[in-house]
């Protein structure tokens, strides 16, 4: 017994609809490494986009609750702000860039754009 949430339910679909794909790589040691992570497992980053000089993310909330959570990026970021589903800019600006990441804040089963212009 227990929740879909406790159970990876989201996760696991997304495994088994997105599988990894293997290639061929040499034997020496490679250091992880990740574009983008999400700190709560109820937001689900679903896709990232490609623009010339910037990257939109769109990530939803999955599990049905009100959360807060932090998106990280390993990419050269000099903004982040966000934008509607046309990718156009939000009229409050650029989001504040913490070590932790950016701070996005998702009521149940909500979708949000964060656009990422990237320094050169």
């Amino acid at each position: 017994s227990g929740s879909f949430q406790d159970a990876g339910v989201v996760q696991c679909a997304y495994n088994l609809n997105f599988p990894l794909h293997v290639v061929p790589a040499s034997s020496a040691p490679c250091p992880p490494w990740s574009a983008f992570s999400v700190s709560s497992p109820a937001v689900v980053l679903e896709t990232a986009e490609d623009r010339p000089e910037a990257v939109v993310v769109r990530l939803y909330e999955a599990h049905g609750s009100t959360v807060v959570t932090w998106l990280q990026t390993s990419l050269p970021v000099k903004e982040a702000m966000l934008c509607d589903l046309l990718e156009r800019p939000a009229a409050q600006g650029c989001l504040p860039l913490e070590p932790q990441g950016v701070r996005l804040s998702f009521t149940p089963f909500h979708v949000l754009s964060v656009l990422f212009v990237l320094r050169q």
